[in-house]
């Protein structure tokens, strides 16, 4: 989906990214057509054209890319090469500071050169030049993990119930096939976990000769960075983290704290409102009642896409509410009215979010790393049945049907069995410690990625600033102007960032309707 409105983004991001050209709408290039081969004596950097997205990125004309050549699996002597696709934005100060910052992504699965646009809007290249590295099995790599059988199931499902038996099934299909046919390319998915990511750009700094960077992630890249400061710390001037997914702490189950925590977030800043506390007096309650009255009896409405194009079947029920909530469509300061004008019969904002879905972008979202991350990492050691009782849990009263699925990861463990991928949680479980100067930003309207497990994580970084910005939802820092002011100050002075600007920040007022 595109990502060039900032609702699009946080969609997009997972807890709830990943051949110089992409693959063409509806199939996904094999790995040998790809490039990929034995693996070289040592990891390398070959300068090469940079990717011609869809969309053009004004940042790339001036770039230097090319791929970095690693081995696909490090564990295993003879493992074929893998290329990640690489590229160096140049700083927009005639004068810039010597140590670049390298980005690290969100998801995992997302098209990482599609968040280029925001990153520059955001200053991150300002003073410094900026690294971009598509994390391995994404977009613009060689093989791509791509699975466009799931994006087409993706388009149709908004046409299923959300947590139905046929939307499992043909989920499941999907997968089925797309895994069947990455194995017969080749790709080792075993290969494809946070471990080996976190080496990768360990590699990369070396094969570009570069002393000291400073580390960006967000959500997914969170963990990454984490991981990446715990294995490889040598050469790390600072590290910027933005919506907190702590690598000891994310399982399937944890999932639905985050996003209550959020929702709660949303609703107790409606309630200090006058105006909106006014007019809408209980949310909680009122979504509680739409949840239920939509899982037991959903709406099936004909919807024309917002961008156009023929109506689409598009079904409402409250698994879609929720996950349509998480998603951030509505926006979080439209979700009262949204929930005020479903209960009085008009559904039209959720239902053009959901119809929304209708429209994929085929063949560019790396599900494939998605699945070998979440199955390796986040699904073992707990059940289906866990993730019911963490959802029960956080909405007591909620149909099960809701509760069983996981926020933005419906039918995973099913999924996971069909993947097959060996159990990695004893391996990425494990908490970061460091004295590396580190920035630790949350956003209270995160439900993705709760803004109280940040703190466990700043507790074992010795040297790092804490950053809670009211209001602001999932990846902080291109939604609020402060926060990116205080990243711009901390890669400037790494133990001393200038804060001030967060104090006295407010949500911004909630859209009231007329009763």
């Amino acid at each position: 989906m595109p990502k060039h409105s900032i609702h699009a983004v946080t969609a997009a991001a997972a807890l709830a990214c990943l051949a110089a050209l992409g693959p063409t709408p509806g199939s996904a290039p094999s790995a040998a057509a790809q490039g990929a081969g034995p693996s070289p004596a040592a990891p390398r950097f070959v300068p090469g054209a940079c990717p011609e997205p869809p969309e053009p990125i004004e940042a790339l004309s001036k770039a230097r890319c090319g791929f970095l050549e690693v081995p696909e699996n490090r564990s295993r002597p003879g493992s074929r090469t893998i290329k990640l696709a690489v590229a160096r934005i140049p700083a927009a100060a005639d004068k810039p500071a010597a140590e670049p910052v390298v980005f690290m992504a969100g998801g995992p699965g997302a098209d990482t050169f599609d968040d280029i646009p925001f990153l520059i809007d955001s200053g991150l290249n300002k003073d410094r030049e900026l690294i971009v590295m598509a994390q391995r099995g994404n977009l613009y790599d060689r093989p791509n993990l791509a699975c466009p059988e799931v994006d087409r199931f993706n388009a149709q499902a908004v046409g299923l119930g959300y947590d139905s038996q046929q939307a499992e099934d043909i989920m499941l299909k999907a997968v089925k096939d797309c895994r069947a046919r990455l194995t017969a390319d080749g790709v080792d998915l075993s290969a494809y976990n946070t471990t080996e990511n976190a080496a990768d750009f360990a590699d990369l700094r070396k094969a570009l000769d570069i002393p000291r960077w400073n580390v960006y992630g967000y959500s997914y890249g969170t963990n990454l960075a984490l991981t990446y400061l715990r294995l490889h710390p040598e050469g790390i001037r600072s590290v910027a983290i933005d919506s907190i997914a702590p690598s000891q702490f994310v399982t399937l189950p944890w999932t639905w704290g985050s996003t209550a925590e959020g929702i709660h977030n949303i609703f107790q800043a409606c309630a200090a409102q006058p105006a909106c506390k006014d007019r809408y007096p209980d949310l909680p309650g009122l979504l509680t009642e739409q949840v239920r009255k939509l899982e037991a009896n959903p709406l099936t409405l004909n919807v024309t896409p917002q961008g156009g194009g023929k109506p689409v079947k598009t079904v409402l029920d409250g698994g879609a509410l929720l996950n349509l909530i998480v998603a951030f469509t509505p926006r979080p300061k439209d979700i009262p009215a949204a929930l005020d004008e479903l209960s009085r019969g008009n559904p039209e904002r959720f239902a053009q979010a959901r119809a929304a879905g209708s429209v994929q972008k085929t063949g560019e979202f790396a599900h494939g790393l998605t699945n070998s991350i979440a199955c390796s990492e986040w699904a073992p050691g707990y059940s289906e049945a866990d993730v019911l009782e963490a959802g029960q849990k956080a909405y007591p009263g909620w149909p099960d049907t809701v509760l069983a699925q996981a926020p933005q990861l419906p039918f995973q463990y099913p999924v996971c069995g069909v993947w097959n991928v060996p159990d990695r949680a004893k391996i990425q479980r494990v908490p970061t410690f460091s004295a590396v100067p580190a920035l630790v930003v949350s956003g209270t309207f995160d439900v993705k990625t709760g803004a109280s497990w940040a703190k466990g994580v700043a507790d074992n970084l010795s040297n790092s600033t804490s950053v809670l910005v009211p209001g602001i939802g999932h990846w902080v820092v291109p939604q609020s102007p402060c926060a990116q002011r205080v990243l711009a100050s901390f890669f400037a002075h790494p133990t001393a960032p200038d804060t001030s600007c967060v104090n006295g920040l407010e949500p911004a007022p909630f859209t009231i309707i007329p009763k």
